[in-house]
């Protein structure tokens, strides 16, 4: 008997393995998430590269000025002129996609033209040439230079963050992944936990079950095989997503945010323990399968807010949301991911939550124990809470 809730998780893990719809959202999930860091790799490193039609060999100097100064900050980028003629040459080139763009003088300077919106970080880069060209030829009719013209106009930027900038991005990054895939797992499993409970009441299953085993351990049997389902799929998921990346500009970042990626597994199951019970009390309230949106409304719309609430909190309430059960299951890992706690605040966030589960798995169970054999209708919480065991 003491090993009856082993059998109840065995049972709860090999149904949801042979479901067809758990492993295809599963498989869709894994090639959505590869196909998305590999699209961002390969756009995100794909080089400047145009072909200009250009009238002249004044066009064509401006494109090679172009060039050089791109490859200052991109040795990748590629620009090249084609000489065309003349103007309707460029047009038409630049029409029937001979050419990407066509480079023109105008009587205020250039203008890019093509058939649809230019590229705007192409019009930046020929603007930026010809701004140069335009006010070294104006300074030298002045009678100075270039260098003093533009002395004191110089603007750069300094990053106040601590550490490389593609770790806090890739630290943000992460911290969203992982909200969501605490909340997507918390409702989906949750919901398994109470469809699979008022079924085995619709069905009259759980008559027999109760009568051959104790209430609380076909409970325990239930929370732990879904929890177990839900961590394997976290790691699955989380594992192909860091090989993934491992592949990418943002490989150098992952070492150091190994021990913040960590932290996540803790708190998720703490967090995920902290609503199982709960999730198996709304199904037991149920009597039909119909009833279940409305005994499980509470806790879905719980999960919302805790979602929402989580990543819009800034400053000192987020600070204080991470120590706060259900919400430093998503914040505090992501605080530590960010750099912005200190060694001693997710052990202590990560007491509480634990404490908070227990709180809630023992209410959780007295619930699931009062109210598992009653068929007679839909139960409210309230009314759940004055019946005895």
């Amino acid at each position: 008997m003491n090993r009856a809730w082993s059998v109840v998780a065995l049972r709860e893990i090999m149904v949801r393995l042979r479901d067809r719809n758990f492993l295809m959202s599963t498989g869709f999930t894994l090639v959505f998430l590869l196909g998305a860091i590999l699209a961002q790799q390969f756009f995100g490193n794909r080089a400047m590269s145009y072909d200009i039609g250009v009238e002249g060999p004044e066009g064509a100097r401006i494109v090679a000025q172009a060039q050089e100064l791109a490859r200052a900050e991109d040795p990748e980028v590629r620009l090249t002129s084609t000489e065309l003629g003349d103007a309707a040459a460029v047009e038409e080139a630049a029409r029937v996609d001979d050419v990407d763009y066509g480079l023109l003088a105008t009587a205020d300077g250039w203008e890019l033209v093509d058939e649809g919106p230019t590229a705007g970080d192409l019009q930046m880069l020929v603007g930026e040439v010809v701004r140069e060209d335009a006010l070294g030829r104006n300074a030298e009719a002045a009678g100075t230079d270039l260098e003093s013209l533009l002395a004191g106009s110089a603007v750069t930027a300094r990053d106040l963050a601590e550490g490389d900038g593609g770790s806090t991005f890739l630290a943000f990054v992460l911290g969203l992944v992982f909200a969501m895939l605490f909340y997507m797992s918390s409702l989906l499993f949750g919901m398994q936990i109470a469809s699979s409970v008022v079924e085995e009441k619709q069905s009259r299953l759980v008559e027999i079950l109760a009568a051959a085993i104790p209430v609380r351990t076909l409970l325990l049997g239930k929370v732990v095989g879904n929890t177990v389902l839900a961590l394997g799929q976290l790691v699955l998921i989380v594992a192909v997503g860091l090989v993934g990346l491992a592949f990418t500009d943002y490989d150098v970042a992952l070492p150091g945010l190994a021990g913040g990626i960590a932290w996540y597994v803790p708190f998720f199951v703490v967090g995920f323990l902290a609503l199982a019970c709960i999730w198996a009390a709304a199904g037991s309230l149920a009597s039909r399968t119909e009833d279940l949106q409305s005994t499980t409304m509470p806790l879905t719309m719980l999960l919302v807010v805790v979602f929402v609430v989580s990543l819009n909190l800034e400053g000192v309430w987020r600070v204080v949301a991470s120590y706060v059960p259900i919400t430093s299951t998503i914040l505090m890992p992501m605080r530590v991911l960010e750099g912005e706690a200190a060694w001693w605040e997710p052990w202590v966030a990560l007491v509480v939550v634990l404490a908070f589960s227990l709180v809630t798995v023992r209410l959780g169970a007295r619930l699931y124990q009062r109210s598992l054999l009653h068929t007679s209708g839909a139960l409210s919480w309230r009314r759940a809470m004055t019946l005895t065991d």
